[in-house]
């Protein structure tokens, strides 16, 4: 079984190194030290096990989990934490199992015998599931076989097209394959509705233009791109405008 261990802290990352090198069976390909590391080397390594802290900076285990579950071949995860209260989460996020610092041995070995279960599984269903009222800071999309994460704050605004999303962002654009509504749902007060096919982010939002032609135009700084509102959502917007 690869592994792949993913904490912010070096002493634990050495301390389940240690207790992993007592188990037959086990290889470990990789050490991370936020979630983001994570996602990165798992796509690259396709590890079938990721042992995953929670509280991380860039980006936390609960999120790395979600995005764990769109990789083309997702490992099983097991979480292991100093944190008692995020059990229902972890769960919730597909883990196959969840530790509680500092790990024993037999309990780790038991976690592992879970994970190999579920690997074996070939009628195991991942679902990139969140737990409620939690926001992610990136949005995943693959590029060319490759993993790209795009930070919530770069987003400049979301254009549905076919059953893609285009994700304009401060370095380019990338696909993904969510509903502009279920965005629209989980960053309510980030991004504003201003066309059926279209959501702009509140921050860069600077005001409205009318074209020549008697359309009227959202404006976001740093873009050049014609965005048009329309009239349905222009009533809302333009109370919003005001208070920019």
């Amino acid at each position: 079984m690869n592994v792949l261990v993913v904490d912010d802290e070096p002493l634990a990352r050495e301390r389940m190194l240690a207790l992993l090198a007592e188990i037959d069976g086990v290889k470990v390909v990789g050490e991370a030290g936020n979630g983001r590391e994570a996602l990165e080397m798992a796509a690259r390594l396709r590890p079938d096990l990721v042992l995953l802290d929670i509280r991380m900076p860039v980006m936390d285990g609960l999120e790395t989990a979600r995005h764990l579950g769109a990789l083309e071949t997702p490992p099983a995860v097991i979480f292991c934490t100093a944190l008692e209260d995020h059990a229902l989460a972890a769960f919730e996020a597909n883990a196959v199992d969840y530790l509680v610092k500092p790990v024993r041995g037999e309990r780790l070995r038991a976690a592992l015998a879970k994970a190999r279960r579920w690997s074996g599984d070939e009628t195991r269903h991942i679902e990139q599931a969140a737990a409620p009222g939690r926001k992610r800071s990136h949005l995943c999309a693959r590029v060319r076989g490759n993993l790209v994460l795009v930070p919530i704050a770069d987003i400049d605004y979301l254009l549905a097209e076919d059953k893609y999303v285009v994700v304009h962002h401060a370095k380019g654009e990338v696909l993904i394959e969510e509903p502009l509504k279920s965005l629209e749902d989980e960053f309510e007060g980030r991004f504003v509705r201003i066309h059926r096919n279209c959501l702009v982010a509140l921050a860069k939002l600077s005001g409205l233009t009318r074209a020549p032609d008697g359309r009227l135009l959202a404006n976001i700084n740093g873009v050049t791109d014609t965005l048009e509102v329309s009239r349905r959502n222009l009533p809302a917007l333009r109370k919003l405008v005001r208070t920019l």
